[in-house]
């Protein structure tokens, strides 16, 4: 059976009309992909952000301790009786992230560790001679030089 003319223009128009519907689609379909993967992007940008923020107070309340630590440590130095308490500190303080630099005396002296206010002798190398206030790494990273006075040997 033959189409008449008018049929094939009807299906000639059908034929274009799908065509700009499937290319349509092709559009719809293609920013959908875009507002996803931007709206996820998005999503992992608050989440670093939030995490950074957590980060942030974390430090800040931390750095704020230090002043009191500095008096927690006179007094155990002080008073015998409170010396187990130091142990108790010391894992809350690592449960924190915070951890004293070790700063022996006679060690070698380290300016990324160590604040040398004093020094003393004329000597090349220098050497810890006293821990005048302890120093701090938060979560691996120097939070607070240790205070020391430095003798040149």
């Amino acid at each position: 059976m033959k189409k008449t003319a008018k049929e094939e223009a009807n299906v000639t128009e059908l034929e274009a009309r799908n065509t700009e519907l499937e290319s349509r689609n092709k559009e719809l379909t293609a920013d959908l992909q875009r507002t996803r993967a931007d709206f996820e992007n998005f999503r992992k940008q608050v989440e670093i952000q939030k995490e950074n923020e957590r980060k942030a107070t974390k430090f800040t309340t931390v750095y704020k301790m230090l002043p009191l630590l500095d008096d927690i440590d006179r007094a155990i130095a002080s008073y015998e009786e409170l010396k187990p308490l130091e142990k108790s500190l010391e894992k809350v303080l690592s449960d924190l992230g915070l951890m004293k630099i070790a700063s022996e005396i006679g060690a070698e002296f380290n300016p990324d560790l160590h604040e040398a206010v004093m020094a003393s002798g004329d000597g090349e190398k220098e050497v810890i001679e006293e821990e005048l206030r302890a120093g701090y790494y938060y979560d691996g990273e120097v939070l607070r030089p240790t205070m020391v006075r430095v003798k040149k040997i």
